[in-house]
């Protein structure tokens, strides 16, 4: 099971509103709404993505990285340079 297994319906539902909101973003686009309006509509779909990596991150460090440093061996440090990895590729 995935670390992020008990909040996969919150994610999932975070993820439908954002679709939606990207929705809305190209019907005003089509529609020839104000710029303006248009990049906070961007912005605001920029931070919902970020929310979802965000909890998505923690649940990894909570579960998957957590449980490697428990086990220790190879795999706590594989698991240290994943993250340290992942968190590099996130914050860009």
């Amino acid at each position: 099971m995935a670390s992020y297994g008990h909040a996969k319906e919150d994610l999932l539902t975070r993820l439908r509103k954002i679709e939606g909101q990207v929705r809305g973003i190209q019907r005003m686009i089509d529609e020839d709404k104000y710029c303006v309006d248009i990049l906070i509509q961007i912005s605001a779909v920029r931070s919902a993505l970020d929310k979802v990596g965000l909890m998505l991150l923690e649940h990894h460090t909570r579960g998957c990285v957590v449980r490697a440093l428990r086990e220790g061996g190879g795999d706590a440090d594989s698991a240290v340079s994943e993250l340290t990895d992942v968190m590099r590729r996130f914050i860009r």
